[in-house]
């Protein structure tokens, strides 16, 4: 008797239908993992800079500001909060928060390639620290810059906190003013 191999119908059809369940499980866990990832990225990307402004403050012993910065990436963007669009770190040797002549851009960021939005409270767009790593801006209050991504689900909200004094940390939707 010569016996055919290979696959039944039945068989290719179970396995038709584990590899559905496992994609139907498996894909919404995967944009979890990728959209984490692209939002933590993107808020402790200005945490980073913000850390290194200060350290580099203190460490050269002048002022260093962090910017919004302009469509040329050259100077500051004084006017509107969407920090999405890129900033600048910058030893600011006069300390009036604008790039000068003479100045030193330390680092860029480039503008956000999602659609998500970086926008800041009380029209806060520029934030200097002087030699002894204290902010420089006059800060009233926290500042608060909110991390929304396009769906505007809670769940991807963070926030990124500054005192007065210019102390930073991160927190997520329905923490602190977040």
């Amino acid at each position: 008797m010569n016996r055919m191999s290979g696959f039944t119908m039945i068989e290719l059809m179970t396995v038709v239908v584990i590899v559905a369940i496992l994609t139907v499980v498996g894909v919404p866990t995967f944009q979890y993992v990728t959209s984490s990832n692209r939002i933590s990225t993107e808020i402790n990307s200005l945490l980073g800079d913000l850390q290194y402004a200060r350290t580099e403050a203190v460490k050269e012993g002048s002022t260093v500001t962090v910017c919004m910065r302009n469509t040329a990436g050259t100077g500051c963007n004084t006017s509107g909060t969407a920090w999405n669009n890129g900033w600048i770190v910058f030893s600011d040797t006069n300390g009036d928060g604008a790039v000068n002549a003479g100045e030193i851009i330390l680092r860029a960021a480039p503008a956000f390639t999602s659609s998500d939005t970086f926008t800041a409270d009380n029209s806060f767009t520029t934030l200097t620290f002087n030699r002894e790593g204290f902010a420089l801006t006059g800060l009233t209050g926290n500042v608060t810059i909110t991390l929304t991504e396009p769906t505007n689900n809670p769940q991807w909200k963070r926030c990124l906190a500054i005192t007065p004094i210019g102390a930073l940390s991160t927190q997520k939707h329905g923490t602190g003013n977040c």
